[in-house]
């Protein structure tokens, strides 16, 4: 990586934000969220059906990131006022804790995108793509288009990753039980506000709020990461979004946020265009102008490969994950 001259290099975190202090802008945001979620829920009747939807959407998915944003630190100093920030489950198929320890594996950026070690990887071993068979296989292909990952992308998500937890709950994983039930808690407070205080049909929540939502958030981690040979250049940049950009609180420059993921959203839009050329440098080039050139290559065409070019040999005696690895993003 080589910097420009008329650039500086990127100053550490401790130059970048000021921990003694709330951000309140990370504060106004998640009272924008909850309150705009209280007010969609409680005046949906006096709204049409459209949009119904793509509020209850948008909000879900802006919650998403903005429990991305406290898995990282912010807005305050202490992980228990973040992490209560966060807690309520608005997806109502995510806890935030099973979210949390993903993500923040999914940091060690030695190992993007491997299906083994990384838990947001969409690839497969081929051992893996073997056991699926033919309708499995076929699916996970569709899914690596950007119109199968909006349409029956959310689907796949959602269920293999709650087939997975039961699975380990069914084996006697008492932590994982004693985790959901504290979340089913959490779950039964938003959907007896939704449903039995708003009157809102069960079903409306469900595609509009939870699978709407859900698309939202796969289509900001759709094209993120792609394997390279070298860790760097597997996180790609979404220039030119304003509207998605305030949607996933500007991490469609995801190159920034794993070089720098103790900045908060707030500052990352200036912080990309000082460091613009260094940033993509780093990451070998791997630029979209906007979501509409993501979907002019990718809405009918393949993102990539599904299986792992580390992992495409028939045997994996290390491997440790389930058959199908679940990409969870909020």
């Amino acid at each position: 990586m080589h910097n420009s001259q008329s650039e500086a290099p990127l100053p550490p975190f401790s130059m970048l934000s000021t921990l003694a202090r709330v951000e309140w802008q990370t504060v106004a945001l998640a009272l924008v969220i909850y309150g705009g979620f209280l007010a969609v829920t409680w005046f949906w009747q006096s709204l049409p059906v459209v949009a119904v939807l793509a509020l209850g959407g948008w909000l879900v998915a802006w919650h998403g990131s903005l429990q991305h944003e406290l898995i990282h630190g912010h807005p305050t100093r202490s992980r228990v006022i973040n992490d209560a920030i966060a807690w309520p489950p608005l997806s109502l198929w995510l806890p935030y804790a099973i979210y949390r320890e993903g993500h923040l594996t999914h940091h060690r950026d030695e190992h993007l995108t491997d299906p083994i070690e990384d838990p947001e990887s969409s690839y497969f071993t081929q051992s893996a793509w073997e056991r699926m068979g033919a309708a499995g296989r076929q699916l996970a292909a569709w899914n690596t288009t950007l119109l199968g990952r909006l349409t029956l992308g959310p689907m796949v998500m959602i269920v293999s990753f709650l087939a997975q937890e039961a699975a380990l709950v069914r084996d006697g994983d008492r932590q994982r039980a004693a985790l959901w039930l504290r979340h089913a808690i959490g779950v039964a407070v938003v959907l007896t506000w939704v449903v039995a205080v708003c009157g809102m049909p069960l079903w409306l929540y469900l595609v509009g709020f939870v699978y709407v939502g859900a698309a939202l958030s796969r289509l900001r981690s759709y094209a993120e990461h792609r394997y390279a040979d070298h860790h760097d250049e597997r996180t790609a940049i979404v220039e030119n979004s304003r509207l998605f950009g305030l949607l996933f609180l500007y991490n469609n420059l995801h190159v920034l946020h794993h070089q720098r993921p103790g900045v908060p959203w707030y500052r990352i839009p200036l912080l990309y265009r000082r460091h613009r050329q260094t940033l993509i440098a780093a990451n070998g080039g791997l630029v979209y102008d906007g979501y509409l050139e993501v979907a002019r290559r990718y809405l009918l065409s393949p993102h990539d490969d599904p299986r792992h070019p580390l992992h495409r040999h028939a045997l994996e005696p290390t491997e440790s994950r389930s058959a199908e690895p679940v990409e969870i993003t909020a």
